[in-house]
């Protein structure tokens, strides 16, 4: 039988050998979604079965007692189980290889469940428990194929997702979702306030995360395009709690910055289920104190003083580093609370309820002295405090009959209720103590989501889906003059940014296996957006200025269609390929602010990206739950691609976002998994991606640098080499070591790639970073872990500069 066999309907009589027909697929299936899989032996078994099934059959038949025979079937129902679990032991002196014993565990992954034609990765909790030093969910995600998230400390709140084809300044070209709920932050496409909002799912709560790669999939919108992760979280099936304790510490030193900086985390997890209720309750407290996140910079040293340490801008050009910048505390707290209610066997109802505050604190450290020695201060040296609190809910109502009609219908919202960064404007060291400033505010910005979808399998070899999605995105920032930044109120208005995005869509797409070996995806999505309500104030020289924006609209149709192949039981190759449109985000349209010491400069005039992807991925599942491996060619196409660009202007960094007419993204993606390799309990997984990214037309590039252009040059953001290595060793129930290892290739930031100096503040280097965990479970209770993150002290820059070797301790009690 096929690898592409799916679970077929009970919804009208069949021979008995289409019922063991039905068995075999639901065997092979479940094989496979467990990596230690033994089909080979087992289908021998079910196939004797079927064959012992039709002779009785043929002989009830010419009793007279029908097709079907309820005895039959249960007896046949009772053997399979227990006498498939009897025949995992061999008889005495009996040469037969043992049949393994048939267990299928855990939750499945989100392409099985929706049946999805991208090529996907996944991380269960289990593996990153044993494997992963993890502080927030995002860590979960380190060591997949061609990913990489932006976290500069623990306890980042700008931390955006990179994919093999998209980079860290680029937010809204992927989608992350917690049990659907949508945690991109699609009000913005950068590196701020358009990062995911991670925070909203404490890695406790995770059972599973699923990342799918390339716009394949019709249910999800242009945004996917880089890659949708989904987050499943855990419900419990009977009384659960744990408690969990973390800490870390990293030592630094960098230019004239050092020192050490720790962080302490702390989790309560509870559950439980009563017939048809289940409920989980986490909260998760975070303390933490991070390095220099930015630099102060000049290009001369500041007269009568001393201490400034020479180095190089991104360009080669000479400056000096006159201080560290936002050296941060962080405090954040998050409860969750998610209700599970089946009314009956077949309908189900999900509400999810999610609360996040965060008090923040930025110091600079100056690394200048005056005559006397004592700290000298220049305008580029500024505090600012953070207070944020922002809420998620989320409602899931379905029906899971497996029947010839299912549906569901979901609606979510997140939105920041409080959000302030008060920020000093007075010269330092007097503007420790207050005095002027400013406050901004972007309470109210937040986006709402609807979805309704139906599933009609008018046949066992076919599922079609259909849906409906709305979305609206809302941005509110107002930034006020104040007369002291600590405690002050809100003055004259010093500058305005609002705006407003909605989207509707139908969608609808058909899987169908044709025939044993082959299956079809077709789908296509079409789009209704429109931008509105835009409007920005900003004030010269005392005197305001206010514009509102033109409302402007666009609409398209994004076809999708996927072909998979089984060349065997053990072999698959899928052609996909796919069209996506990517709006422009209401941020890119309209947010012009200041955010720590980067202007966001907004263009009302943005096109929309539109991108073709296609990929050819071809896997193999090795043999007795050995692994697999998959090797993947891909391309994308972008026209009107949204690229971030950043200047230095004085000392400040100014970010916009512009059109490129046409970028090119093109390689290749190899990825495995080896169990048991040389010795019972060792692991290895891993993977190597080379990506091609191009230019191929910038009509609106205005050279800064003689003799500079864009056309050719790599598109920003883009490693040419990225890859991962894990090696995982357990040689019992109770000990797990694991070392694991992180490599990328450096990066270019600007369209003509003139930054050609990468060990810098603002410049990106390539790294390889190694990481270590051993974790010990003392007893059913208790487990204990120890780890180092960059065990080789590697220093880096991804324009700001990146964590050195930090090591944690962890102990969790399990209830």
């Amino acid at each position: 039988m096929s690898r592409l066999a799916g679970s077929r309907r009970a919804s009208r009589p069949q021979c008995m050998g289409c019922v063991i027909d039905c068995a075999i697929e639901k065997k092979q299936q479940g094989e496979r979604e467990r990596h230690g899989g033994r089909g080979v032996r087992l289908r021998a078994l079910l196939r004797a079965m079927k064959s012992v099934a039709m002779k009785i059959q043929r002989s009830s038949s010419r009793a007279g007692l029908g097709q079907w025979n309820p005895l039959l079937l249960a007896v046949l129902s009772a053997w399979s189980g227990a006498t498939l679990a009897q025949a995992s032991q061999p008889e005495a002196g009996s040469d037969t290889p043992a049949l393994p014993t048939v267990e299928v565990r855990g939750t499945a992954s989100v392409p099985e469940r929706k049946q999805l034609p991208q090529t996907s990765a996944s991380v269960t909790a289990e593996a990153a428990a044993e494997g992963i030093n993890v502080t927030d969910s995002s860590d979960a995600l380190k060591y997949l194929p061609s990913l990489s998230v932006r976290k500069r400390y623990i306890g980042d709140t700008q931390a955006p997702l990179a994919t093999r084809t998209t980079g860290v300044n680029a937010s809204a070209r992927s989608l992350v979702y917690a049990d659907g709920i949508l945690l991109s932050a699609l009000v913005n496409n950068n590196n701020g306030n358009g990062s995911p909002r991670w925070f909203m799912v404490a890695p406790e709560e995770i059972a599973r995360i699923d990342v799918m790669y390339g716009p394949f999939a019709a249910e999800y919108p242009g945004n996917s395009y880089g890659a949708v992760t989904e987050i499943t979280t855990r419900m419990p099936e009977k009384f659960k709690g744990s408690i969990k304790a973390l800490y870390s510490q990293q030592d630094f030193s960098q230019y004239g910055a050092s020192g050490t900086y720790r962080a302490q985390e702390y989790n309560v997890g509870l559950g439980n289920r009563s017939n048809g209720l289940a409920w989980r309750f986490s909260v998760n407290h975070l303390d933490s104190y991070s390095p220099p996140v930015t630099y102060v910079t000049a290009t001369s040293i500041p007269a009568g003083t001393t201490g400034a340490v020479q180095a190089q801008d991104r360009t080669g050009k000479n400056l000096y580093v006159l201080g560290a910048g936002n050296l941060t505390h962080t405090v954040q707290d998050t409860a969750r609370l998610k209700l599970s209610y089946d009314f009956t066997p077949t309908l189900t109802a999900t509400y999810t309820l999610g609360f996040w505050q965060n008090q923040a604190s930025a110091n600079p450290q100056t690394f200048l002295r005056n005559a006397s020695g004592a700290p000298a201060y220049t305008s580029g040296f500024s505090s600012n405090d953070v207070d944020q609190q922002q809420w998620m809910q989320g409602l899931d109502v379905r029906s899971k009959t497996g029947g010839p009609w299912d549906w569901q219908l979901a609606a979510s919202n997140v939105s920041a209720s409080r959000d302030l960064t008060r920020t000093s404007t007075t010269t330092f060291p007097a503007g420790q103590g207050g005095g002027a400033g400013t406050i901004a505010d972007a309470s109210g910005t937040g986006w709402s989501t609807v979805d309704a979808k139906g599933i009609w399998r008018p046949q066992a070899s076919q599922e079609i889906s259909v849906g409906a999605h709305y979305d609206r995105y809302t941005l509110a920032t107002p930034t006020w003059n104040t007369s002291n930044w600590i405690s002050g109120g809100n003055g004259t208005l010093a500058s305005d940014s609002r705006g407003k995005t909605e989207t509707s869509a139908l969608w609808a797409q058909d899987v169908w296996r044709f025939s044993p070996g082959l299956k079809a995806t077709l789908g296509a999505r079409y789009e209704w957006w429109r931008a509105f309500d835009g409007y920005n104030y900003s004030t010269s020289g005392g005197t305001g200025f206010a514009v509102n924006q033109p409302q402007i609209t666009n609409s398209g149709l994004s076809p999708k269609a996927s072909l998979a192949w089984a060349l065997s039981d053990d072999w698959l190759a899928t052609l996909s390929s796919g069209r996506a449109l990517r709006f422009p985000t209401v941020g890119e349209l309209y947010q012009n602010v200041l955010l720590n010491g980067v202007y966001l400069q907004a263009n009302p005039n943005l096109k929309p990206e539109k991108v073709w992807s296609t990929e050819l991925a071809i896997e193999r599942q090795l043999a007795e739950g050995q692994g697999k491996w998959r090797l993947s060619l891909f391309e994308e196409r972008v026209s009107d691609a949204l690229i971030s660009q950043t200047s230095t202007i004085g000392n400040g960094v100014a970010s916009f976002t512009q059109n490129v007419d046409r970028t090119r993204q093109r390689g290749i993606e190899a990825a495995f998994e080896r169990n048991n390799l040389l010795l019972r309990g060792f692991s290895l997984n891993g993977s190597v991606a080379w990506v091609d990214a191009r230019i191929l037309q910038n009509n609106g590039y205005v050279a800064t640098t003689a003799g500079a252009t864009s056309v050719g040059k790599r598109t920003p953001y883009v490693p040419e080499w990225r890859a991962t290595l894990v090696a995982s060793y357990k040689p019992d129930d109770r000990w797990t070591y694991t070392l694991a290892g992180r490599y990328s290739g450096r990066v270019y930031a600007t369209v003509d790639n003139t930054d050609v100096n990468t060990h810098t503040y603002q410049g990106f280097d390539g790294y390889t970073v190694f990481d270590a965990r051993v974790r010990y479970r003392i007893d059913t209770h208790w487990s204990a872990a120890l780890g180092v993150d960059n065990l080789t002290n590697r220093d880096y820059f991804l324009f700001h500069p990146f964590p050195q070797r930090t090591a944690f301790a962890e102990l969790k009690y399990d209830f």
